[in-house]
């Protein structure tokens, strides 16, 4: 099958022969970009399952490049996807991996970023362009970029959470969906908060000062 024929115009959302494979691969690498939180630069991406077994021909590796370069699912660019990351520098290499009891349709992305910041994220497209982020790091999560979301690492401390929860309660953000994943107790752990607005600046700055909370990421909704 030739390139043509695999990046027709299927409608007005996505470009690709496949939601899951093609439309959910770009929201994939789009999500990636968005947890690592700056421009990446390169990293290795392993591919498992059916990702890895049919994920060429269904332009899987253009695909994720293009969520990584920050295109959205109907970009007509999204073909020349590795061409145009090769000519800005970006050095990604792919890998097919087992990794364990994931969805056929997963991704792991090692990710380094412009200013050396590192992530390891796992994320799965399920069908339909609908994906979920699986893990961040050595974290379990659950993130289906649907809503504004926090990301926030912090040290496991009775009273923590309730900090934070105080704060978005008293800027009026309500939370539609929390998450917390911990190493063991009282060691590092991640909050996850999606939430139903965007959690404005002087919140953010008020939780960065918080004790022990070492870093607070807010991820912007995928389109």
């Amino acid at each position: 099958m030739g390139r043509s024929s695999v990046f027709d115009l299927l409608g007005p959302i996505m470009v690709g022969p496949s939601s899951s494979h093609t439309a959910g691969a770009v929201r994939l690498g789009a999500m990636a970009r968005k947890i690592l939180g700056e421009e990446p630069i390169g990293g290795t991406i392993r591919l498992h399952g059916s990702f890895a077994k049919t994920g060429k021909g269904h332009g899987t590796n253009l695909a994720l490049i293009a969520g990584l370069l920050g295109m959205r699912p109907d970009d007509e660019r999204i073909p020349e996807a590795i061409q145009i990351a090769k000519a800005q520098g970006l050095n990604f290499t792919f890998e097919s991996a087992d990794l364990g009891d994931f969805h056929p349709n997963t991704v792991q992305f090692e990710l380094l970023g412009k200013t050396g910041g590192h992530a390891q994220i796992v994320g799965s497209s399920i069908g339909g362009g609908t994906i979920v982020i699986r893990r961040i790091n050595d974290y379990k999560v659950e993130i289906r970029g649907d809503y504004p979301t926090l990301v926030i690492l912090h040290q496991d401390l009775p009273g923590l959470v309730a900090q934070v929860t105080l704060l978005l309660a008293t800027a009026q953000t309500n939370i539609a969906r929390m998450m917390v994943s911990r190493e063991k107790r009282g060691a590092q752990a991640l909050m996850v908060l999606e939430n139903d607005e965007l959690v404005e600046d002087a919140v953010l700055v008020l939780m960065r000062r918080l004790p022990k909370i070492y870093q607070v990421l807010a991820i912007e909704p995928l389109d």
